[in-house]
């Protein structure tokens, strides 16, 4: 049976800390409608009208291979791709099932070839599922209020066994968790009202996981839904606790903490635009400056970022998508050690934008140009042992000019006189500090 024990969960996370940033991955039947992930729900559709696009399912273009080279290059260390989202269909091989890829055109054990390419770029592999299924028979549709069928009196809840809908569930988790090899990170989702904790029968579900894949990271989505915390907050875990909180398209204003006020593991889960799936009209799509820069508070917050993208019907990502993981990629080159290690500083957040730190390392993250020599607010000069511009490697002088004299309880890093900053983006100094 498993139980929370501190030392075994810092071990576990150890790795999830250090990476920091992450591809979110919706991908299924719902990109060959093209209108997004809950397009059946939204549209109501019914088994029968959903089921054409089961027919059609063949993603010709599909390389997950070429997916993991993005991923990697744009300096993420982890990928989660939905195995299974709300609608039911899988994307692997499953024995309890129909409604799978393998029984498509396409023949393939998608999860399958996800994992060998994830592996092979050296990513941890991050497989997400949907605790609700609104394609299974004994998934009700009169308590799901986002379920197509709900309240449609031609598709009733009498003679749904409940009961029998967990073990379902619970036996796909068991194939994901032994058919495939390690498993880095189980990603559930979600709970609603009394579908929560036990109702999913999660004691026995996790422990079933724990003991399939003994150093697998769990989210709180079988306690709470993307706007809860789950039990770490509460001081007493519960036996299914989430490994780490999972807000939704959002950052927390000043990270997470617990009851007792000490910080808690947690991710943001972002969309590019404004889906998860593929959504052929949905072209607002955030510029790589702002993702570089949420990235940056999120682990200025101490959490991790997870990034998504719908790939469309044939198996490819969307243009737009590539070329912000590209840009990204360009800035983590050069500035992914203030990201990957790294986390919240006790220092004051500057005006001009963010700080990262680790260990003795202060990273300022300069989104704004201070016009004079930086501020490095609450160091003192016989603190400082080394300043550095990491993107060239440069040292960076302590400033002394007038400013500097007048405000001698500040250290201000002399960046020179050019009004325009070496990264107009994201200018990271790398203070080092003698402590």
């Amino acid at each position: 049976m498993y139980s929370f024990n501190k030392e075994d969960y810092m071990k576990r996370m150890e790795w999830y800390t250090q990476a920091r940033f992450g591809m979110f991955l919706h991908w299924g039947l719902y990109s060959i409608p093209a209108r997004g992930e809950w397009m059946r729900s939204f549209e109501k559709l019914t088994d029968e009208e959903y089921g054409k696009y089961f027919e059609e399912f063949n993603p010709v273009d599909y390389d997950p291979k070429k997916w993991a080279k993005l991923a990697k290059k744009a300096g993420m260390k982890y990928m989660v791709l939905t195995a299974k989202h709300h609608d039911g269909f899988c994307l692997f091989d499953s024995g309890y099932t129909d409604f799978k890829a393998t029984n498509t055109k396409c023949g393939r054990d998608l999860i399958k070839e996800y994992v060998e390419a994830v592996r092979a770029e050296g990513l941890k592999v991050g497989l997400y599922y949907s605790l609700l299924d609104w394609h299974h028979e004994d998934y009700p549709h009169f308590s799901d209020g986002a379920h197509p069928m709900y309240q449609n009196p031609a598709y009733p809840d009498e003679g749904r066994v409940w009961e029998r809908y967990v073990e379902y569930l619970h036996n796909q988790v068991r194939e994901l968790c032994t058919n495939y090899g390690k498993i880095d990170i189980l990603w559930f989702d979600y709970s609603f009202g009394e579908y929560s904790g036990e109702k999913w029968g999660a004691t026995r579900l996790v422990n079933m996981v724990r003991q399939l894949q003994p150093g697998v990271i769990i989210d709180n989505r079988l306690e709470v839904s993307g706007s809860g915390l789950g039990s770490l907050a509460s001081g007493n875990p519960l036996p299914y606790h989430g490994d780490f909180v999972s807000p939704e398209q959002i950052i927390p204003q000043e990270g997470i903490r617990d009851i007792n006020g000490n910080p808690l593991i947690w991710e943001a889960c972002f969309t590019m635009n404004d889906s998860w799936g593929y959504n052929l009209k949905d072209k607002y799509f955030k510029p790589a400056p702002m993702l570089i820069r949420k990235l940056v508070e999120c682990v200025s917050k101490g959490g991790n970022m997870l990034l998504n993208v719908g790939p469309d019907a044939r198996g490819n990502f969307p243009e737009e998508s590539v070329s912000r993981l590209k840009e990204i990629g360009k800035w983590m080159e050069k500035n992914g050690e203030s990201i990957y290690g790294c986390g919240m500083s006790d220092m004051p957040r500057p005006d001009f934008g963010r700080i990262t730190q680790k260990g003795n390392k202060l990273y300022y993250h300069i989104f704004d140009n201070t016009i004079g020599p930086v501020p490095l607010i609450g160091i003192e000069k016989k603190d400082v042992k080394k300043i550095r511009l990491i993107s060239a490697g440069a040292e960076v002088p302590i400033a002394d000019n007038w400013v500097s004299k007048n405000y001698p309880e500040i250290t201000f890093a002399d960046l020179g006189k050019n009004p325009i900053l070496p990264d107009p983006v994201d200018t990271v100094l790398e203070v080092e500090l003698v402590r």
